[in-house]
């Protein structure tokens, strides 16, 4: 990256947390060893009992507190948004973690390089000791090759044209605000929801693998279930969304993907956990879709996120 185009970069690094645990400091610490320095980190944080806000603050980052009960995906980045100061905002989560000094540098680079890029997000690998699903998860959705992607690929790719990740995302600050910032109140997908919007006005978003992080979980049957419907919530609350949405087709896509590597490395016992893991995220994608026809204590039980699915029904009269 030239020095000129270093100069214009200001990146704000923008970080909900809640109960982070060690794992902040050790976020902090990679951010501020960066080739390109944050202009500022910011944490949101949402009523830590841990001391996350504390060591945060101790760390050099600015803090912001939202109460737990009036957090959402969308409208908390958009506080900390609104309070930045730099030109491009970087967006992580409390749990990745940067794989090398050189993480901000690869990622802001398109925004500043590319004709009509204005976001872009980071490849995804999986923790040492991540489970081989969840491997297989992180290198079919963040494959070793970069690309830039635009309308044009709407027909091949469906709704992956969209997609990208906060877990580690930069955008363009006055990109953000000409898309109207995160969609508010978001249950789920307030990433791919900019990302189209973006792409549907004719610009592009670029996926760089060369900007590492770890990132990966260890969910449930039952927690991916939850997690799938809340997918589904979100997308039936987008309906403009739905002409685009090949979510069964980039599905079968992924689990076909991690069928073959598990026959190929006769790994026989996870094939089991693998089909009731998928039907478990159609179910709950399916629920989810069509979760106006369900009664709220149920809509409540099958949610990760049930205060906001409660406030989104409530400002929008579902």
């Amino acid at each position: 990256m030239h020095t000129e185009q270093q100069s214009a970069c200001r990146v704000s690094v923008i970080i909900p947390t809640l109960n982070a645990g060690p794992e902040i400091h050790i976020l902090l610490e990679k951010l501020k060893q960066q080739t390109i320095q944050p202009h500022e980190i910011i944490v949101i944080d949402s009523e830590s009992t841990d001391g996350t806000p504390q060591a945060s603050e101790k760390a050099g980052a600015k803090v912001i507190t939202v109460r737990r009960s009036e957090f959402d995906h969308g409208g908390t980045r958009n506080m900390a948004a609104e309070a930045a100061e730099g030109n491009i905002l970087l967006f992580m989560t409390q749990d990745a973690e940067p794989l090398d000094e050189h993480m901000i540098e690869k990622l802001v680079s398109p925004l500043l390089a590319k004709d009509k890029v204005v976001y872009a997000y980071a490849r995804q690998c999986a923790r040492p000791g991540a489970d081989v699903l969840e491997k297989l998860a992180r290198q079919y959705n963040y494959p070793e090759q970069s690309q830039v992607k635009s309308f044009e690929h709407v027909n091949q790719m469906g709704i992956k044209t969209f997609f990208c990740s906060n877990v580690c995302a930069a955008i363009r600050k006055d990109t953000f605000e000409a898309m109207g910032k995160f969609q508010a109140p978001v249950i789920f997908n307030e990433d791919l929801f900019m990302s189209a919007r973006c792409i549907l006005s004719g610009f592009k978003v670029a996926y760089c693998a060369e900007a590492l992080v770890y990132h990966s979980h260890r969910y449930t049957i039952v927690q991916q279930l939850r997690r799938y419907f809340d997918n589904g919530v979100s997308m039936s609350c987008n309906s403009w969304m739905l002409p685009y949405s090949g979510v069964g087709k980039a599905g079968s896509g992924l689990v076909k993907q991690q069928l073959k590597a598990l026959l190929n490395s006769r790994r026989w016992l996870h094939i089991p956990r693998l089909i009731i893991e998928s039907g478990a995220k159609l179910i709950g994608y399916k629920l989810g879709i069509h979760f106006r026809r369900l009664p709220s204590f149920i809509r409540r039980k099958l949610s990760m996120h049930s205060r906001i699915l409660d406030r989104y029904i409530e400002q929008n009269g579902v």
